[in-house]
Formats: C-alpha cells, structure tokens, sequence
C-alpha cells in the first residue's frame, strides 16, 4: 500500500493507494466517528461492491445505511442530492454519522456537498473507483453539483478525513471510463511534471492494458502533485487554478452537449487541445508542442476536437466559469510544455480562432 498526505493542518488526511484494499474494512474504522456510517453509491458500482463492501463494516460493529443513486452526470443535481438527505433524515442519521462515498467523481462530488451541509457539516471518507477520481476529484475537497447554466457552480470546499483508492476495481471499469480518467493523468505532466508526461509517454500502454503497477504509479504521482497543489492553495486563490487546464472549453462542452453526452474526461482531452492551440497562438508553444499535446491524447483513445457548438455559444458558455473575475475570462494556458499559467491575454478573436480550428 502506498500512503500520501495531504497536508492541511488540522483538516490534514491521507491518501492511500493499492490493490484490494476495498475488502479491509480495518482501514476505514480509524476513521469513522461512531459506529454508525452510509455509503452511498450509484446503480453501476452498488452491484459490483456494496453489499461486501457494507458488510465488512457491519462485521466490524458498524451500523451502516445504504443509499443508492441514479447513474450519471445527469443526476448530480438538487433532486439527486435531497435523495441522500431523505435518507439521512429517515434513518435518524446524527451528526456524528461518517457519510461514505463508494463511486466515481459524479458520487464522489455530491457524498462530499451533502458532508458539507447535512447538519451543517459531518465527516466523510473518499472511496474512489474510477480512475478519473482516484487521480483527481477525490482529492482536494472540492464539492458540488451541476447548474443548466454551468458544472460544478453550486458547491463547498470540504476535506475528506481519508481517501481509499483501490486499484482492483479499475478492472471492472469500462475502457471509455478508463481512457476519460487518462485526460486528468496526462494534465498533470503538463502544468508542472514534464518527467511525468515523460513517464506517461514511455507507459501510455501499460496503462491502458491496465497493468497494476502502471495504475499504482500513474494514480500516486497524479496524487502527489495535486496533494502538493492543494496544500499550497486550498480554496483556489491561485496555483490550484492551474489543475483546470482544458476544463473551462471542457465544462463549455459538458453543459452545451448536455450532461453526460460526453465523459468528463473526453471534455477535458478536447479542452487541452484547445488550450494548447490558444498558447500557440500566444507565442508560448510551438507546433511541435501542440502536436506532442494532441499525440498523447490520441494514442490513449481520448477525443482531440470538440463539438460543433459555434464559437459564440462556446463564449458565452465560458462566460460563467467559476475563473471569471470582475468581469475577465481568465484561462489555464500553457507557457511551455510541463508548465500552465492563469492568463487573460488571449482576445476573444483569438478564442474564436481556436474554437473554430478545433471543433469537428
């Protein structure tokens, strides 16, 4: 098993990694406050994995409520979310009640915001099983659910006291949701870890022909560099705004399509791309480096051009990102490959250009 902290002061917690850790439930008991817990999953990963994974605390002594969710990006809104609290309220479930998040980042997101707000706060422990939330979304304590208007505008920050990443149950993940998780992997050799993307390149099949220790690997250092980020900016005043490179054109994707049309992650892969092309045409890469982007996010079997949704629907979805500040869309840019910024430089019929050049 591998241990990393996620250095918060009092809000500190780890993050362990490794196969199989899902069936020891003596993991989970350090971190629980009473014996009295829900996990809550969705239709897809409740089969696989809530029954053993309940009973295992139930063996322990726990006193567990089981609450299961609708599948998909669809859901993560207000009527999905007052199902946890129907249920928590039902079951007399008291403010010492550890909530469980068994599930992928939609579960991971919404477990988190109902922590944040069922009696105004109770603890909760991340139980990541996709690769897309063990390398991102489980860690940082970012919380929230979707708005027609926008993803992830209605929400809290809010620290789990654990995360538990299983590499096990990464075989059970279809080969769509694997490659989505490969987008946020891949974001982090470019912002800040070019001897990652370096690394990445050299394993880009190990991954995904889902060889354990290439996930371990890929999952730890994923891990790793955004416990560093998150550490240095908790709330997002600034650094941690780098790990959203492509998602503003990614986000702009996810709500234009409609929730769910696209993974997360294939949003996010055509939003590099987008991201990459709008750094060119700053001067910042060359198109070599706009080349090496888009090779990596093709060999691992991610979409390398948006929709056509037009260049000012595109603009005006982008408008609400959460990075707008007095009025200025601010973007995550590449200076150089392995190294992301937070810039307004680029004009809108610079925007326009790339929209139009890499929607298909």
């Amino acid at each position: 098993m591998r241990t990393l902290n996620v250095e918060l002061a009092e809000r500190s917690y780890s993050i362990r990694i490794g196969s199989g850790l899902l069936g020891d439930a003596r993991l989970i008991l350090p971190y629980l406050k009473t014996k009295r817990a829900a996990v809550i999953t969705n239709e897809v990963v409740g089969p696989l994995y809530l029954d053993a994974f309940a009973a295992g605390l139930e063996d322990a002594g726990i006193r567990v409520t089981r609450i299961v969710l609708p599948d998909g990006e669809a859901h993560k809104d207000w009527p999905t979310l007052n199902l946890i609290f129907d249920r928590l309220l039902a079951e007399r479930c008291d403010r010492s009640t550890t909530l469980i998040a068994l599930g992928g980042g939609v579960v991971g997101d919404m477990v988190g915001f109902a922590a944040a707000t069922y009696q105004r706060g109770v603890p909760f422990i991340q139980v990541p099983t996709t690769l897309l939330s063990q390398v991102d979304s489980s860690v940082g304590g970012k919380t929230a659910i979707n708005h027609p208007l926008g993803k992830n505008m209605i929400g809290a920050f809010y620290q789990p006291r654990l995360v538990l990443a299983d590499t096990k149950v990464l075989d059970t993940l279809p080969d769509r949701e694997l490659k989505a998780g490969l987008a946020e992997v891949i974001k982090y050799g470019l912002i800040r870890d070019l001897p990652f993307l370096e690394w990445i390149e050299a394993h880009l099949e190990r991954l995904l022909a889902r060889e354990p220790e290439a996930l371990a690997e890929a999952v730890e250092r994923s891990c790793r560099n955004k416990a560093e980020v998150v550490a240095a900016d908790e709330t997002e005043q600034g650094e941690r705004a780098t790990l959203n490179l492509g998602h503003t054109f990614g986000h702009a994707i996810e709500t234009g399509m409609g929730y769910g049309a696209w993974l997360h992650g294939e949003a996010v892969a055509a939003g590099t791309i987008m991201a990459a092309d709008l750094s060119r045409r700053l001067g910042w890469l060359s198109d070599a480096d706009v080349n090496r982007v888009r090779r990596i996010h093709e060999r691992a079997g991610l979409p390398v051009a948006g929709p056509v949704l037009g260049a000012e629907r595109y603009l005006e979805l982008m408008s609400h990102d959460k990075k707008v500040s007095d009025g200025t869309l601010r973007l995550v840019l590449l200076k150089a490959v392995g190294k992301a910024v937070i810039s307004a430089e680029a004009a809108p019929e610079q925007m326009r250009a790339t929209i139009n050049a890499c929607c298909a």
